[in-house]
This record gives C-alpha cells, structure tokens and sequence, in this order.
C-alpha cells in the first residue's frame, strides 16, 4: 500500500518523509497484531552499556580540575555548578553526585578534546 504523490503532468515524487514512517509503523503494527516472530524479519538489538560513574574523592575532583589547566571557577562554569560547590567538592564536605562524576570520566578519557572544548567556550572580554 504505497502511496506516491503525484506533480504536474502526472510524474510521481517520492513519499516524503513523515509518509514513509507513517507507512513503515503500520507495516510494522500489523506485524506485531499477526503474531509474526518480529527478530525473523526486523533487526533487533539489545545494547547494554557500562556507564558506571567511577566514585570522585576529593582529590580525584582536583585533579581532573587540574587536567584541564582550569580555576575553581572556570571548572565550576564549565560542569554547570557553583564554585562553592566545586569547593566543597575538593574539601570532601559535599559528595559528588553521578552526574558529575560521568562527566569527568569523560574528561579523563580524553582530556585533550575536553581543553579543546573549554578552550572554545572562553570568550575574553
């Protein structure tokens, strides 16, 4: 059940795109109502990853600070905190939540692009 739109004289023009997802959910709903085995003719992948934030201490967050050569400041800024959170973090009075700690797994894992990165943010005033 394709449907082609049709141009002047009469040549057809491709089905855009919300038309052939429209089309391919309703291929695929029927499927599912048939009690068709959906892995025999769809591909199917289950992906499980590993994303584990590797707990910060109060010198792990200093020196991945210090991997990108930034002030309290400029680290605050860049992760979306406060310094005095940043503080707090690098005195031990405060924990560091998940979030914070996958991203400076990130920055670890490659601290060259993150410098790039801060460095594109800088703007001098």
């Amino acid at each position: 059940m394709r449907r082609t739109v049709l141009k002047e004289k009469g040549t057809r023009m491709k089905p855009t795109v919300a038309e052939r997802i429209k089309m391919r959910l309703g291929e695929f709903t029927r499927d599912l109502e048939s009690g068709e085995v959906i892995q025999d003719k769809y591909t199917c992948r289950r992906i499980e990853m590993d994303l584990q934030p590797m707990p910060y201490d109060c010198k792990a967050v200093k020196q991945t600070r210090k991997m990108l050569s930034a002030s309290q400041a400029v680290f605050a800024m860049f992760l979306g905190v406060s310094v005095k959170t940043v503080q707090a973090w690098e005195q031990g009075a405060t924990p560091v939540p998940k979030m914070a700690c996958r991203f400076m797994d990130e920055i670890r894992h490659d601290p060259t692009y993150w410098i790039g990165r801060l460095e594109e943010a800088i703007t001098v005033k």
